[in-house]
């Protein structure tokens, strides 16, 4: 099947998906601060720049959209049609794997939270942070 725009229309759509400060970081941010869970925030010179983290207790989180970073894309049929989107996703879960592993080589502690978990389950989401706490 063809693209029905053109690679620049394409270009310019994509350049609009916001990668920072998404709907579900800001959601995430005030889960943390209504339950009093302090000291995270962005620090984009920790190695895979985490949504949040705190670098006194040495905790990185991430949160990883469905989509972007192929949860269970394969498993659930969720391939996209086009290889350049398979290749992506591949190389985000690739890049996800070694910066979990650089990462608590360096010492830190990572913690890495599925879109679709935020959104159903937050209480299991903050369970695992005041765990390291």
């Amino acid at each position: 099947m063809s693209d029905r725009i053109t690679k620049e229309q394409r270009s310019k759509i994509m350049s609009c998906i916001k990668s920072v400060n998404t709907s579900l970081e800001i959601n995430f941010k005030k889960l943390l601060s209504k339950n009093k869970i302090k000291g995270f925030r962005k620090h984009p010179k920790i190695l895979g720049n985490p949504d949040f983290a705190s670098s006194k207790k040495r905790i990185a989180i991430f949160i990883d959209g469905d989509f972007w970073h192929g949860y269970n894309w394969k498993n659930l049929g969720k391939i996209p049609p086009k290889k350049y989107w398979q290749k992506k996703i591949e190389r985000n879960i690739k890049r996800d794997k070694r910066y979990n592993k650089q990462l608590k080589e360096e010492g830190w502690k990572v913690l890495r939270f599925w879109e679709h978990d935020i959104k159903k389950n937050p209480a299991k989401c903050l369970s695992k942070i005041s765990k390291l706490l």
